[in-house]
């Protein structure tokens, strides 16, 4: 790797590093927590450099892989309802999940089960990048950073049955996604 690389690594590190620690920060429970984030994003971008097309993208490109770190740890965080499928769900949006882990079926250490829940993992990051900016802010807010309902109201100014309808919207959403996604890997 040449000098004007490195140099380039570190000029983009030393603009980025706060602002992204506050990013990660304002996602997780504790400093510690996001500070592993930070050092594995920054990882990620000297290994990956390279392949960032061009520096211009590289701010975009450490707020994505951290806010996959985010979800992964997230992931290997979250625990399991004591469900095996999302049918148990009436299509009533009055009755619709307010939580992730309502939505989620409880799987067991099988082989079958780690792909299947992999692969609604994947769904999951994917589907939370489509839902309008409103739903996935109060989702990620409430679901990953663990933020009441009350205390997101406080900071944003907006209300609590607009923000608890905008999440039940990104529920039913993700809800949605994932029964297919459970449909056609238990058919296969």
């Amino acid at each position: 790797m040449d000098w004007a690389m490195l140099q380039v690594q570190e000029n983009t590190f030393r603009q980025e590093k706060g602002k992204l620690f506050g990013f990660i920060r304002s996602r997780v429970s504790s400093a510690e927590e996001a500070e592993d984030i930070l050092q594995d994003v920054f990882y990620q971008f000297v290994a990956g450099f390279e392949t960032i097309e061009s520096i211009d993208r590289a701010t975009s490109w450490l707020y994505s892989v951290a806010r996959n770190k985010i979800i992964d740890r997230y992931r290997q965080n979250a625990s399991r309802p004591k469900h095996s499928g999302f049918e148990l769900f009436s299509d009533n949006e009055e009755e619709a999940p307010l939580t992730l882990h309502e939505i989620l079926p409880d799987f067991d250490n099988s082989p079958e089960s780690i792909l299947l829940r992999e692969a609604l993992w994947d769904e999951i990051t994917d589907a939370l990048d489509e839902l309008p900016s409103e739903q996935r802010e109060v989702f990620i807010q409430n679901e990953i950073e663990e933020k009441g309902f009350r205390e997101i109201a406080e900071e944003t100014g907006i209300s609590i049955n607009t923000l608890l309808s905008r999440k039940r919207y990104a529920i039913l959403s993700l809800r949605k996604r994932l029964q297919k996604v459970y449909d056609e890997l238990s058919n296969e």
